[in-house]
């Protein structure tokens, strides 16, 4: 491509994102961070875990987005009895006008663009795996029969870190699925009185289709794309590797509270959420900004801190503020 060709790619690029950041801003108050993020994910092609407590739209947004992007969406509600063929579907006994019988498959909600996985930690780890496997090979598999999962397939799951009673935590395998872990804050004052003016009054702002789903497609194609550099590569993977207690170049804090370190998928996510970034900034080519950018979100779920560390109430994120802090850009 010609450097001229490759700036107008860059230019429809963020223009459509805008545009779609501009309709999810007219229902969603605030939260630029998380939009940002999990937008990243859907055009990187992965799936992300929201975290926060109920009321604060996380539910809400992930409609809207389905809504502006012209995709078909699905809702899921764990809950303990919600069993993997109420997820996946399943073959039911049909017959004839001529007394034949038949099995005929009846879908599941899985068979959406656009999968809202609500308190995903409330099913149970059966039903659970069943979401994952999905999740991993977008495709489902019933009765020995696989059928693909139409592209674009996305998982955005949610869960509330504060009721846990009956509840089943994710392990630490299946967290590793998720592209990102994103925290849903609590609103500003500002933010707060915005959202009481929208929400109890008699107009409802209603969003409207921005881009389409084969627009989406270009754009998650365009992204993959992005070249990057291989020092900024070697960037991403000395970051993933200084998370490991057993690395020399380890800190301190990773050697004394980590038991278990970031796996290669957090490095395709600091890879690829970092092309989607650089796009956004008008850019292709993926620089070390983008990388530190993803470093909270991409590698939060996928540290394993020991029993130390929750006795003293450190956090992933304290953790990884120090693996940045102490990773050079350029290799020594």
């Amino acid at each position: 491509m010609t450097p001229q060709q490759v700036e107008q790619l860059c230019s429809e690029f963020r223009r459509d994102y805008e545009a779609v950041v501009r309709e999810i801003g007219r229902v969603i108050v605030g939260q630029q961070g998380v939009v940002r993020e999990v937008l990243v994910t859907v055009l990187a092609d992965g799936h992300a875990l929201l975290e926060g407590v109920p009321g604060l739209a996380k539910t809400l947004l992930i409609r809207t987005l389905a809504q502006v992007v012209d995709l078909s969406f699905n809702r899921i509600q764990f809950t303990p009895d919600l069993m993997p063929s109420d997820i996946t579907g399943t073959n039911i006994i049909e017959e004839d006008e001529h007394g034949r019988k038949n099995y005929k498959f009846i879908a599941g909600p899985v068979f959406a663009n656009i999968i809202l996985a609500d308190e995903v930690n409330r099913a149970t780890p059966k039903t659970q795996s069943a979401m994952l496997e999905c999740m991993q090979e977008r495709s489902v598999t019933v009765y020995g029969e696989r059928r693909q999962l139409s592209p674009p397939f996305v998982v955005l799951a949610t869960q509330n870190p504060l009721e846990q009673e009956g509840t089943y935590p994710l392990p630490e395998a299946q967290l590793d699925r998720f592209m990102l872990k994103i925290l849903v804050g609590y609103p500003n004052e500002e933010e707060l009185l915005e959202i009481i003016d929208r929400t109890t009054t008699a107009e409802e702002p209603k969003p409207g289709v921005v881009i389409s789903g084969r627009r989406l497609l270009e754009m998650k194609d365009l992204l993959r794309h992005v070249p990057a550099a291989p020092h900024v590569t070697r960037y991403a993977v000395r970051l993933c590797l200084a998370s490991h207690p057993d690395q020399p170049r380890a800190p301190e804090s990773v050697k004394r509270y980590v038991r278990w370190g970031a796996s290669p998928r957090a490095v395709q996510a600091l890879i690829l959420g970092g092309k989607a970034l650089a796009l956004l900034d008008g850019r292709f080519n993926l620089a070390f900004e983008d990388v530190k950018a993803l470093a909270l979100p991409a590698l939060r779920h996928r540290l394993i801190l020991g029993f130390e560390a929750e006795a003293e109430e450190v956090r992933p994120d304290k953790v990884i503020k120090d693996i940045l802090a102490s990773v050079p850009q350029s290799a020594e």
